[in-house]
């Protein structure tokens, strides 16, 4: 009789898999209640390590082409396209008729390449060239927030992993999810993270509980934004609060699985007004 030997994940931190710093795991069971898996619980310093990750990965992402990011999610794509049968059995755990489970899967995959498509394209829709009375160009284009801190809503699926992972690695800004609904699929994600061309310290990934890590979240003053699905009323009162201590931009969803692509990245995004001088040509009525 061979022996079965149960899977102990680990935190993708930094693009590698570490253990967690408290040294503290729980027991992850199916909807049916089968055993599946023993997940790290992140504490304190596995926040503090993540966003420090992800603070030093910030600036080389925002610096690389759009097209290029587009070419690194588009890779992601290609990569969890060959996982369908590891995902939709994942997927199956979590309560999802076979049917159900393969249909969100490909829909995942298509989810990936619609936001790869838009990493070159919201700028153009999201700036502008504002009209003013003096001798200037005037113009505004989004740029990203920088590190962004959120979570994956419950009842959310693929779908709610995708949507708490990539619509800000789109715009330049860099991650840290912590997975307390989806934990054990947002950590078999963050294998195909690992073979997709993501750069270490973008996306960083925890398991473990609001109650006790929401807090630290919101109060690190090297975070620049918040985006919470699925927080009852209590959490969310203290992550207002604790978020005005270096005005973070904050962001609460529900657990609908929106594929609304562009209006998720620009969640992620301060806009960035410039203002250029332009000399006037004497009696040509004309501002260049």
């Amino acid at each position: 009789m061979t022996l079965e030997v149960s899977k102990t994940y680990k935190l993708f931190l930094n693009g590698a898999f570490q253990r967690t710093e408290s040294g503290r795991y729980y027991e992850r069971y199916s909807s049916d209640k089968t055993f599946l898996a023993n997940l790290p619980k992140s504490s304190r310093k596995d926040v503090r390590n993540a966003i420090q990750y992800a603070r030093a990965a910030q600036s080389s992402w925002q610096a690389r082409s759009a097209y290029n990011r587009s070419q690194i999610i588009y890779r992601i794509a290609e990569m969890l396209q060959q996982e369908e049968e590891r995902f939709t059995h994942l997927m199956q755990h979590e309560g999802y008729s076979k049917k159900e489970a393969t249909k969100e899967f490909n829909l995942g995959v298509d989810y990936l390449v619609h936001l790869a498509g838009w990493c070159d394209k919201y700028i153009q829709i999201a700036g502008t060239v504002n009209p003013v009375c003096s001798s200037h160009f005037n113009f505004s284009v989004p740029e990203p927030t920088g590190v962004v801190c959120t979570n994956v809503a419950e009842g959310s699926g693929l779908i709610g992993v995708i949507n708490a992972l990539i619509p800000a690695i789109c715009g330049g800004n860099a991650l840290v999810c912590l997975a307390e609904n989806y934990d054990f699929l947002a950590l078999d994600f963050s294998e195909v993270l690992a073979n997709s061309d993501v750069p270490k310290g973008l996306i960083n990934i925890l398991t473990g509980t609001m109650t006790e890590l929401a807090e630290h979240m919101s109060r690190h003053m090297d975070v620049n934004a918040l985006c919470f699905w699925d927080c009852d009323q209590k959490i969310r009162i203290e992550i207002e609060k604790f978020a005005l201590e270096n005005m973070k931009r904050v962001h609460f969803e529900g657990n609908e699985s929106t594929l609304d692509g562009f209006d998720l990245i620009m969640k992620f995004q301060e806009i960035k007004t410039t203002w250029h001088p332009i000399d006037r040509i004497e009696g040509s009525g004309s501002g260049y």
